[in-house]
C-alpha cells in the first residue's frame, strides 16, 4: 500500500475535524442538560420526544377547559341553590295558606311571591365571564324576559329566549362534556330543563304566578290541590339539577387528576429520552479533549520531523 506524502496531514485533519465536532456537541449537551439537539442526533428518540410534546400539549389544552368548566359548574351551582331555596319557601307559602289565614295574610303571601318570582327571573339570568348560564347556546343575550308589569306591580308572563342546545368543551381525548343547562326544554327529548321541562312538568315561574294570583284571590282549595302539587315538581326538577351539577363537578375533578398525573408521567418520559446523564457526559467530554490534544501532539511530532532526521 503506497503513502503519499498528503496521507498523513489529511487524515490528521479529517480526525481533528470529527474530535472538534464531538467536543462540540458535547459539551453542548454538558451545558443545556439535552442530549438531543438536533433530529440527526438521534432520529428514534426525536419522534418519539415530538409525539411526547403534542400529547403533553393537548393535556394542557384539556387542563385549561376543565378548568374553565368547573368555573362554569361552580356559577351554575350557586344559581340553582339560590332557586331550590326560593323553591322551597314558595312550598311553604302554598303549605302556610289554608283557611285559617286571612285575605289580609294570603295578600302578604301574594306580595312575597311576586318578588320571589323576580329573583327568580335575576337568578335563571344570572352571567359568568359575560355569558348567560341558562340559554343554551344564546349565551350573548338574556334566556327570560319579564312580561309587562301591570299597575298592581304583578308580572303575569315570563318568555324564554334562549334554546335547548348546549355547548361543549373536550376534556379527554374523543371526550365532550357540558356543565351548562337549559332554561327552558319543552320537548320530551334531550337536557331536562331548568325552569320549564316537559319530561318532569315543571314550569317554576308560571307555578309562582298561578300561587300568587291564587293567593290574592283566596282560592285556597286550588292552592291545596294544584299548586302544592305543581311547586312539588319544580322543587324535584331542581334538586334533579343539582345533584346532576355534583356529579358533573366531580367528574372535572376526576378527569383534571388524570390529566396531571398523564402529564407528569411525559414529563419524565421526556427527560428520559432527552435529557443527557450529566456525570456520563462530562466523562465522555474529558475523553474527547484528551484524545484531541493527544491527536494535536502526536500529529505536530510527527509532522516536525522530516526525512532527512532519519538519513542521519
Amino acid at each position: 500500500m503506497r503513502v503519499t506524502a498528503n496521507t498523513f496531514p489529511d487524515t490528521l485533519v479529517d480526525q481533528l475535524s470529527q474530535l472538534a465536532v464531538r467536543q462540540n456537541r458535547l459539551q453542548s449537551q454538558a451545558a443545556t442538560g439535552q442530549r438531543i439537539q438536533l433530529p440527526e442526533d438521534d432520529p428514534t428518540a426525536m419522534r418519539r420526544v415530538i409525539d411526547l410534546q403534542n400529547e403533553s400539549k393537548n393535556l394542557g389544552q384539556y387542563q385549561r377547559n376543565i378548568s374553565t368548566l368547573k368555573e362554569y359548574a361552580g356559577a351554575s351551582f350557586m344559581a340553582i341553590k339560590s332557586l331550590e331555596k326560593i323553591c322551597d319557601r314558595a312550598g311553604e307559602i302554598a303549605t302556610l295558606a289554608d283557611d285559617t289565614k286571612s285575605p289580609e295574610e294570603l295578600r302578604i303571601y301574594a306580595i312575597e311571591i311576586n318578588q320571589l318570582l323576580e329573583q327568580s327571573v335575576q337568578l335563571a339570568n344570572t352571567k359568568h365571564r359575560g355569558d348567560y348560564l341558562f340559554g343554551g347556546t344564546q349565551t350573548d343575550k338574556p334566556p327570560f324576559t319579564l312580561g309587562p308589569v301591570e299597575t298592581n306591580g304583578r308580572v303575569n308572563s315570563v318568555s324564554y329566549n334562549g334554546n335547548s342546545d348546549l355547548p361543549q368543551n373536550e376534556i379527554a381525548e374523543d371526550t365532550m362534556l357540558t356543565v351548562q343547562v337549559p332554561g327552558s326544554n319543552t320537548a320530551t327529548t334531550g337536557t331536562r330543563g331548568l325552569i320549564v321541562d316537559a319530561t318532569s312538568g315543571a314550569d317554576f315561574f308560571q307555578h309562582l304566578i298561578s300561587l300568587r294570583d291564587n293567593l290574592y284571590a283566596g282560592d285556597t282549595e286550588t292552592i291545596v290541590k294544584t299548586d302544592r302539587v305543581n311547586l312539588a315538581k319544580d322543587e324535584e326538577n331542581i334538586l334533579f339539577h343539582l345533584g346532576t351539577n355534583g356529579a358533573i363537578q366531580s367528574r372535572l375533578e376526576t378527569a383534571s387528576t388524570v390529566a396531571q398525573t398523564r402529564g407528569n408521567s411525559i414529563e419524565v418520559l421526556i427527560s428520559n429520552e432527552a435529557d443527557a446523564d450529566l456525570a456520563q457526559t462530562l466523562v465522555r467530554l474529558n475523553e474527547a479533549q484528551n484524545a484531541y490534544k493527544a491527536a494535536l501532539q502526536s500529529g505536530a511530532t510527527i509532522l516536525s520531523r522530516s526525512l532527512m532526521d532519519y538519513l542521519r
